[in-house]
């Protein structure tokens, strides 16, 4: 199990993250539709305003159950050992050990 810290922090970045995704994505399409230096410029500095946990890559992918940072299965949101386990004891839908 990761520490109950750690998680919560990142938690309150994927919130972050969410809040000001639509103000972030905005304004860089404005950047890149913009061909004038100055304004991009300004921009940027609007950019840079926002909070820097909102940033995407500030988040990390954890597992649900356990917290733990790597080995994360994107489309289950499971770490490896969790995934075995549940898929071993059929709590995932679908999922078959392969043989050939």
């Amino acid at each position: 199990m990761a520490k109950k810290s750690v998680v919560a922090r990142n938690k309150r970045r994927q919130n972050l993250n969410r809040t000001y995704f639509p103000i972030r994505s905005w304004l860089k399409n404005q950047m890149k539709r913009t061909p004038s230096l100055g304004t991009r410029l300004r921009i940027h500095a609007l950019i840079q305003d926002l909070p820097t946990n909102s940033s995407p890559v500030r988040t990390e992918s954890r597992c649900q159950v356990t917290g733990r940072p790597k080995a994360v299965y994107k489309d289950f949101g499971l770490s490896r050992h969790v995934f075995r386990e549940m898929a071993h004891e059929g709590f995932l839908p679908g999922v078959v050990k392969s043989s050939w």
